[in-house]
């Protein structure tokens, strides 16, 4: 009985998300990723629960990363039957929107390519698709507190909800290696796909525009970081006013930076996007900076800073993908600096 219970409703949850989770989810995320959340728990047997649910005060919730790794917490895709697997991409695609679910699972796709050309490198061996993992931190309910995280090689998503509702979505990050799919490359994934594509175009569109005056202030260094900042770790860099304001734009620049703001915002549903366009509003386009260091044109190492009191957005591109082709492999990451998590932000 609890077998077919559990069927009858992940098959329910498939239901709901070819026709009705875009419409809960974009009214209130928190109450549909919590009933999402039940739906994916009721496929698991009881080991695989012990595996996925976590107490909800446990550290691990904070230990995020976007490395590969031999092994993380929760259960990875690749321990799922399909049932099982349905209801937790349903759980994926409630708590992102869909063009958020697009990179996502296009994320875990290229894995594939990665394994096909790593083949007897150092790491090749943990390149896989299915190599994601699933956590829950307290048991969900519309009444309670609980957290998900979502994470594997190149993608890390964090949300904690509190009666009901998303009260954090950061980290959020995503990456690609490579950045554009070549012709000839294994994988099965389609020449040409670029999974973060619009993050790199618009930030070179709004640096071509720049006069040299505006450059001066913009350009913080030659060359690009390594990496992002504070990668793991659970308070991101504090805002600072560095680069070059948004008052310092015309009316075509800031409306370029207000799509590319965008574009990283809207990684999650329609409510919880609005909230975080409706924070740099509240807090003033004045106080966001818009910074660039490295090459001023693709294929060379690059990097672009946009920040302000409520968010901050890093962009790296600097590290060859697997088939040598440089400045294919972008890090990209919205963090929060009054606290990701969830957790206020302890400043010194």
């Amino acid at each position: 009985m609890k077998r077919h219970l559990a069927y009858v409703l992940a098959v329910a949850a498939a239901l709901s998300a070819a026709v009705g989770w875009a419409v809960l989810r974009d009214a209130n995320t928190g109450v549909s990723m919590t009933a999402a959340a039940r739906a994916f728990l009721a496929t698991l047997a009881d080991e695989q629960q012990a595996t996925v649910v976590l107490p909800a005060d446990s550290p691990l919730r904070f230990d995020w990363h976007f490395i590969p790794k031999d092994q993380r917490k929760g259960l990875q895709i690749k321990h799922m039957n399909g049932v099982q697997r349905t209801a937790a991409l349903d759980l994926l695609r409630s708590a992102l929107s869909q063009a958020g679910y697009d990179k996502a699972t296009r994320i875990m796709s290229l894995e594939g390519i990665l394994r096909e050309l790593e083949q007897g490198r150092s790491g090749g061996s943990i390149r896989d698709p299915e190599r994601y993992y699933y956590t829950l931190f307290g048991e969900p309910d519309e009444r309670g507190r609980w957290a998900l995280s979502i994470e594997g090689h190149h993608l890390s998503l964090n949300f904690a909800v509190a009666q009901g509702r998303v009260i954090a979505s950061t980290p959020t990050f995503f990456a690609a290696n490579p950045h554009l799919v070549r012709e000839g490359m294994p994988g099965g994934v389609p020449a040409g796909t670029r999974v973060l594509a619009e993050e790199e175009t618009l930030a070179f569109q709004l640096l071509d525009s720049l006069t040299p005056q505006q450059r001066e202030k913009a350009i913080l260094a030659d060359k690009a970081p390594r990496d992002i900042r504070a990668a793991g770790e659970l308070q991101s860099p504090p805002y600072a006013a560095d680069g070059l304001p948004f008052s310092a734009l015309n009316g075509t620049q800031q409306q370029l930076l207000r799509q590319l703001i965008a574009i990283y915002a809207r990684n999650v549903p329609t409510d919880l996007a609005s909230a975080r366009l409706q924070a740099v509003e509240l807090n003033g386009y004045d106080r966001v900076y818009f910074g660039w260091a490295g090459a001023d044109r693709p294929g060379v190492g690059h990097y672009y800073l946009i920040q302000g009191p409520t968010f901050m957005i890093e962009f790296v591109n600097v590290q060859p993908d697997a088939a040598g082709n440089p400045a294919s492999h972008i890090h990209s990451v919205w963090r929060d600096p009054t606290g990701d998590f969830g957790v206020p932000a302890q400043r010194t």
